[in-house]
């Protein structure tokens, strides 16, 4: 009978059970004998057991194994069923919500389930928190593209409403990626801004940055006829849509085409670029849209899909013609390929929209150029020009890191720093007197440090001036920033009623800041919190609110004493330094969580957690090489697959 055959499937020997600690099978097995299968004999044996169980699923010939360990599959199944409500049947004796807690939480916490490749579902959710599929490209992945498809930056996006942030903290999160009629409206005028800037009448001058992408899709050999007309449309759009156009979605842009020409052939260009509006405004652009023809389930990416994510990932924009290539070959299911595909765009230029759009917002200085304002009258030196490079030094850190696989461990503490002259000077680092030879056009040199004051993201005047106030220094901030943005601590916000650190001291006998806050902490409300930040942010004081490093404060030595929770004293930034690296794998798992959720697009939850501590494993095995931590979210399950919902997918165009 079928459910014989499937008895015997799940009577499978312990080799497809995953090597596991003897000692967690063992307490596995006795929550099972002494919680689990009593359940299961007094609620479910007299339905699926017998000689006739229902629903051809037989749980007599499981429930009493000695080693419940070796019927994975089987648990698998009934934990579904159970989850789905489908188990025990309505008017059969059901199981009350502690036993379904206590049945489910003991297969959740099977030794040797690989979490890392499975997907949350409706099956292994309780209940299913609606994530968003398909979601919308962000203003920085917009700017990206277009730039992509008419090599010119021209930020179209800088007039679009700001985008939000969620899951980890980033503005990937589909959920927070609406799309409001005034988004509608304002890509409307980027896309005729834009193709009506490059699509002219007459070529554009040579020294005109509108020039190459007039080449790109006009060139001199473009035919007005017809065919030549939709020869450029049906490539625009692939390009744009990521993906190849079918007969049909061609037609549709080609109506439009012909109706914009009116017919006349000496007006060509016309009909060019009302089709490449209708590209630009088509879902199929605006959204990273993901359609399985396969149905609800769990499914991997086609190969563009990959491709796509892939580039969106690393380079925030399209895919180039190499990915395509090995997408369109069938080569990109292949994890080898897929990891030299990573570190080859790891070391191209546009990689630094990794460090621009995911480290930024790590670092929490996506705008820093908006919310650090420091006193003017106090700090006239902090112009425009300076906010510029100290937040593109940040860039830079960030993005050497990862173009040249460094160790992770560089974005703590670094030998070597890039640096223009103003902001050397700024840092009072020697500037070699033959760097004109060296700095290129921009004007940036990577210089080695003379001591350990400046090198990583800690020590850069964006970090420090971001976690100041306008006239002053704040350990508080400085350290709250440490603590969740170094080693991904959490402090609650302080309780209503506490007074600003001002007004609670307005003591003319306190001088330095230093006294004031261990003042504050007398307040055991306050001490509860500050505890845990003061003693970090303490090791910064060396700096001022512009990042410059200083020896007094109010005419005393600084006193850059402090110490990291729960333990762990230093003197200093160097020895904060130490003491972080220390903590080195606090710091690695809270770096991995972090991109997997900026490259997966939402919140983290228990198989994404697999993964990450996975990598954060591997990371260390292997001196926290940066390129493997890209390349160990690529090939990872939730990276490649994606969990469809048939209604969904039969929805999108």
């Amino acid at each position: 009978m079928p459910h014989r055959a499937f008895a015997v499937a799940v009577m499978l020997p312990a080799t497809i059970a995953l090597a596991t600690d003897d000692a967690a099978i063992a307490r596995w097995h006795d929550t099972y004998k002494q919680d689990v299968r009593p359940v299961l004999e007094s609620k479910c044996l007299s339905c699926h057991g017998g000689d006739d169980p229902q629903g051809e699923f037989d749980l007599g010939m499981i429930v009493a194994a000695a080693r419940p360990i070796e019927h994975a599959m089987a648990w698998d199944r009934l934990a579904t069923r159970v989850r789905l409500n489908e188990m025990p049947p309505a008017g059969s004796p059901g199981l009350s919500d502690p036993e379904k807690a206590l049945l489910q939480r003991w297969l959740d916490t099977r030794p040797g389930r690989d979490l890392c490749e499975q997907m949350a579902t409706d099956e292994t959710k309780s209940w299913y928190q609606g994530r968003v599929m398909s979601r919308r490209i962000t203003n920085a992945e917009y700017d990206r593209m277009m730039a992509a498809l008419f090599g010119v930056n021209l930020r179209p996006a800088r007039r679009f409403p700001a985008d939000g942030a969620g899951g980890e903290g980033f503005d990937t999160t589909g959920d927070t990626l609406f799309t409001s009629p005034i988004h509608l409206e304002r890509y409307l005028i980027a896309a005729e801004e834009v193709v009506d800037g490059v699509l002219t009448d007459e070529r554009p001058p040579e020294q005109s940055p509108l020039r190459a992408g007039w080449d790109r899709w006009i060139g001199d050999r473009f035919s007005p006829t017809p065919e030549g007309l939709r020869i450029r449309v049906a490539s625009f759009a692939t390009t744009a849509w990521r993906r190849p156009v079918d007969d049909a979605e061609v037609e549709r842009l080609m109506s439009l085409a012909t109706l914009a020409a009116s017919g006349d052939e000496r007006r060509p260009l016309d009909g060019l670029r009302q089709a490449f509006k209708a590209v630009l405004m088509s879902p199929n652009f605006l959204f990273l849209v993901e359609t399985s023809p396969a149905g609800t389930g769990v499914h991997p990416l086609s190969q563009r899909q990959l491709a796509t994510r892939l580039a969106v990932f690393v380079w925030s924009s399209l895919p180039d013609d190499v990915l395509l290539e090995h997408a369109d070959a069938g080569k990109l299911h292949d994890e080898q390929v897929l990891r030299q595909q990573t570190r080859r765009m790891l070391r191209d230029p546009r990689s630094r929209s990794l460090a621009e759009n995911f480290g930024l917002q790590w670092l929490e200085l996506q705008n820093f150029s908006q919310r650090v304002a420091p006193d003017p009258k106090r700090f006239p030196e902090f112009d425009a020009a300076l906010a510029a490079d100290v937040r593109e030094e940040v860039v830079r850190v960030v993005h050497r890191v990862f173009a040249e696989d460094c160790s992770l461990l560089e974005l703590v503490d670094a030998s070597v720093a890039p640096l223009t002259a103003r902001l050397a000077a700024h840092y009072g680092v020697p500037w070699p007197e033959n760097s004109h030879a060296t700095s290129g056009q921009d004007g940036w040199i990577t210089l080695p440090l003379p001591n350990r004051r400046r090198g990583g993201v800690l020590s850069t005047a964006a970090v420090l001036a971001s976690t100041s106030y306008p006239q002053r220094t704040s350990p508080v901030l400085r350290g709250q920033w440490v603590l969740g943005q170094i080693l991904g601590g959490r402090v609650p916000p302080p309780p209503p009623g506490v007074p600003a650190l001002e007004e609670a001291h307005a003591d003319n006998e306190i001088k330095t800041l230093r006294q004031r806050l261990e003042a504050h902490r007398t307040n055991p409300t306050c001490a509860s919190c500050h505890d845990r930040m003061d003693p970090i942010g303490f090791g910064l004081e060396n700096y001022d609110p512009l990042g410059r490093w200083r020896t007094e404060e109010v005419g005393q030595p600084i006193d850059a004493t402090g110490s990291l929770p729960p333990g762990g004293a230093f003197s200093g930034p160097e020895e904060l330094k130490t003491r972080l690296l220390e903590r080195r794998d606090e710091f690695v798992k809270l770096l991995t969580r972090k991109m997997l959720g900026y490259a997966l697009g939402r919140q983290l939850d228990e198989f994404d957690r697999c993964v990450a501590d996975r990598t954060a494993k591997r990371l260390a095995a292997n001196e926290f090489r940066s390129a493997l931590l890209v390349e160990e979210i690529v090939v990872s399950h939730p990276f490649r697959h994606r969990y469809y919902k048939m209604d969904e997918s039969e929805a999108v165009p």
